[in-house]
């Protein structure tokens, strides 16, 4: 059973930007900054002076979709860094067999322009994958395929109700692809969220007409279909991350089990996990009170 309702949640393409203000209303953000990286243009907010927090959003998700709530709040001490990663949002959605190397790659690519110094990453759930497979690779777990493609290494992490152990990818690629249904995204929200505000018929509606044009479906389908992904879990690989580590997570989350958090938490020496009571598979969105004060003390301590 949890094996089928993570293949229909990560195959659906976790259908919760639009729900941001439904229950609360986010700080308006300032209009998105565009780049291109490998020929490819990727949106992003570079909001506000301090330590550089970079933010990486979940799958079929954007920057605004998981951390509209979170950007200005942190903008108040930090340089926020915040992009669409390729395939989602405003970034372009080349039609490629992308994998968790994919985003690492233009992540590195990304901060190796921005020059962020010293900076805390952060990621929620496809981009907590990233984050973990990133951190690995840029402090030292697997060389470069050349200088100019250092990965800027990061001084803390972040996890947030992290994909990446290999069963969960597994079971990825048993999934159905994508579901594009009324029935389809209610069930998929059941699952996300954990308070019953943001499973309304109107926050069904509003989810499903959002996933109707985000135009993602071949990046989700893509993803989640490439056997490759398999090699890239992260559970062997976890000792490799040597930094400051907090992982966080949904006491609810329907989507990756909290065991899967105290794994990460146990394998990575010295991590801290932050269970989020009342919350399901977002916490930053579900409520962002309780994540930023998770996050923020752990974000203040600095390098």
């Amino acid at each position: 059973m949890k094996a089928h309702r993570f293949r229909l949640l990560h195959a659906c393409a976790l259908l919760f930007a639009p729900m941001a203000g439904t229950a609360q209303t986010a700080a308006e953000l300032p209009a998105p900054q565009a780049t291109a990286l490998f020929g490819e243009k990727i949106l992003y907010y570079d909001v506000g002076a301090g330590p550089t927090v970079v933010l990486l959003h979940g799958l079929g998700s954007s920057a605004k979709g998981d951390w509209g709530h979170c950007i200005m709040p942190l903008a108040a001490h930090h340089r926020v860094l915040a992009l669409d990663q390729l395939g989602f949002g405003g970034s372009d959605k080349p039609f490629i067999n992308y994998g968790i190397q994919t985003w690492v790659d233009f992540l590195g690519e990304f901060l190796r322009e921005r020059k962020p110094g010293a900076f805390a990453l952060v990621g929620e759930s496809l981009g907590g994958w990233v984050a973990a497979q990133y951190s690995i690779q840029a402090l030292g777990s697997g060389p470069a395929p050349g200088p100019s493609f250092a990965l800027p290494k990061p001084a803390r992490l972040v996890l947030a109700d992290a994909a990446g152990h290999r069963a969960l990818a597994k079971m990825m690629n048993d999934g159905p692809g994508t579901v594009s249904s009324i029935a389809g995204t209610k069930s998929l929200l059941a699952l996300i969220f954990h308070g019953e505000a943001w499973r309304t018929d109107d926050a069904v509606r509003a989810s499903f007409v959002w996933s109707m044009g985000k135009g993602d479906t071949w990046t989700i389908r893509s993803f989640s279909t490439n056997p490759a992904i398999q090699a890239e879990a992260v559970d062997d690989k976890l000792g490799g991350i040597t930094i400051p580590t907090l992982v966080v997570w949904g006491a609810y989350d329907g989507a990756v089990p909290l065991e899967d958090g105290k794994d990460f938490a146990a394998r990575i020496a010295g991590a801290r996990l932050i269970v989020i009571p009342d919350c399901g598979h977002a916490p930053c969105i579900e409520n962002p009170p309780a994540f930023l004060a998770a996050v923020q003390p752990f974000l203040d301590a600095g390098p």
